[in-house]
């Protein structure tokens, strides 16, 4: 099906969406919730459907991608980088977004939507603290008051972001379940939706039941879109290889929407690979099997009894079991490569991009700079790497 364009200003063309109207991506997706949340998240699917569509809600949109978030993001040529790697490598800047990642995309697209349900309350989940700042500050911005679940482990490693939550008016609850990360910080949010379905859950990912992989995918479009105009502007062709790291999936398949019709064009999503591969590790596509997870339908790390285990990555952001499920239609029908790499190799990117191009990324992101760094290694390639976020948060930490 043809989905509308988001455009800020770049000329891009219609990208087609492998979504089905069940919200399915092949044999992944739909919807496994308690019938409580039933009628109010069929409400939230029927107003997007209808926002997506409407001409005033996305200019809307565009509006404040453009004049809020800073829209366009560049696509800038590490030159440095480029000649260290032996390939030509452009940058993604989603780290230079107002907040400091593609979050913010997303967060801004549907806190317009809980506006138009006359939602009084928003709720989100976080893990790196990205999503919750983005959440905060898109709530803020629309007047609605926010509450933001997050594992106790994650308050302690990102302790920035908490403070900029709480600077920007959201409560931050800390939850001790399980490991007291992501995935547990999802399980609480669940929680408070089920005994409040007045709320509006501002789910951060391509993850959890139907609408939200579409809705997320949908905002976190325009990644793709203007890389996509963006490199054959400034090179006169497209990409060989595009690369973007994957916890949940958002920000990578913000940038692979924008070339899933171009065969040509190699899509590389790098998982967190954790200590050792592959035991300790957050790589669902590498080391998962298809179950039922949050909400939906596809792959996540499971044990011999087939429930859901426990994941690690030292990138909070993509410590998380699960996956989107159009990360695992793409998987199985191998037009996309899902790597891991461990936390190693994404420390050691971490450091060679912030020595070499004087930009410091998020942990998360410096997968997807590791993964490019080995796969485009000597091959004369050009390609784009999603630079999903900025490392100011990971500074402090013992990396």
């Amino acid at each position: 099906m043809e989905t509308q364009t988001i455009s800020t200003g770049i000329n891009v063309s219609p990208i087609v969406s492998m979504l089905n109207y069940n919200g399915r991506y092949g044999e992944y997706g739909g919807a496994y919730i308690p019938e409580i949340l039933a009628k109010p998240l069929e409400r939230v699917s029927h107003e997007f459907d209808q926002l997506a569509k409407d001409k005033s809600f996305n200019n809307e949109y565009i509006h404040y991608l453009k004049q809020f978030v800073g829209r366009p993001s560049p696509l800038y040529l590490a030159q440095r980088l480029s000649a260290y790697v032996g390939s030509t490598i452009y940058l993604k800047r989603e780290d230079l977004n107002h907040t400091g990642s593609h979050k913010i995309n997303n967060t801004i697209g549907q806190v317009l939507v809980a506006k138009r349900l006359g939602a009084k309350e928003i709720i989100a989940e976080t893990g790196a603290g990205q999503h919750g700042v983005a959440t905060a500050t898109a709530a803020a911005l629309m007047g609605i008051p926010c509450k933001v679940f997050m594992g106790a482990k994650d308050v302690e490693r990102q302790t920035l972001n908490v403070r900029r939550m709480k600077l920007l008016g959201a409560e931050v609850i800390t939850t001790e379940m399980g490991t007291a990360t992501l995935k547990d910080a999802v399980d609480a949010a669940l929680g408070y939706y089920i005994e409040h379905p007045t709320s509006y859950y501002l789910l951060g990912s391509q993850v959890g039941p139907h609408p939200y992989p579409k809705m997320v995918g949908y905002f976190q479009s325009v990644i793709g879109q203007e890389a996509r105009a963006q490199i054959i502007a400034q090179e006169g062709r497209l990409p060989q290889a595009i690369f973007a790291c994957i916890g949940g999936g958002s920000n990578a398949i913000g940038l692979f929407s924008g070339f899933l019709n171009d065969m040509e064009v190699g899509i590389y999503g790098a998982e967190g690979g954790g200590l050792a591969i592959p035991s300790n590790t957050a790589a669902t596509l590498s080391f998962g099997k298809p179950t039922i997870f949050q909400g939906t339908y596809s792959y996540c790390l499971v044990d011999a009894n087939g429930n859901p285990t426990e994941s690690h990555s030292v990138a909070a952001g993509l410590d998380y079991p699960g996956i989107s499920p159009q990360h695992a239609y793409l998987k199985d029908t191998k037009r996309a490569n899902y790597l891991p790499i461990t936390d190693p190799e994404a420390i050691d990117a971490y450091k060679i991009l912030s020595e070499l191009e004087g930009i410091i990324p998020a942990i998360e992101s410096s997968h997807a700079i590791a993964l490019a760094a080995k796969t485009l290694k000597n091959k004369n390639m050009l390609a784009i790497v999603n630079l999903s976020g900025r490392g100011d948060k990971d500074v402090d930490r013992d990396i």
